[in-house]
């Protein structure tokens, strides 16, 4: 898994929309790094493990082209 080395300010929200797209991944960053999880705003050098990205389906096209989609 990836990981991320905060710098003085970060916050949850920030460092999950900066190193992953989407706040939506705050949560999934949090519970990765529990013994964190009472620090609100970070000072710098704490090395956080990163989730992984989900990979979203375009559920407007057909099955048959959608990426990864078998014949």
């Amino acid at each position: 898994m990836a990981t991320y080395t905060t710098k003085a300010g970060d916050m949850w929200d920030a460092i999950a929309y900066k190193q992953l797209g989407s706040v939506n991944y705050t949560d999934r960053l949090m519970n990765l790094n529990q013994q964190y999880r009472g620090i609100y705003i970070f000072p710098s050098g704490i090395v956080l493990t990163l989730p992984e990205r989900e990979t979203k389906i375009n559920s407007s096209l057909p099955p048959w082209k959608r990426k990864g989609a078998s014949a």
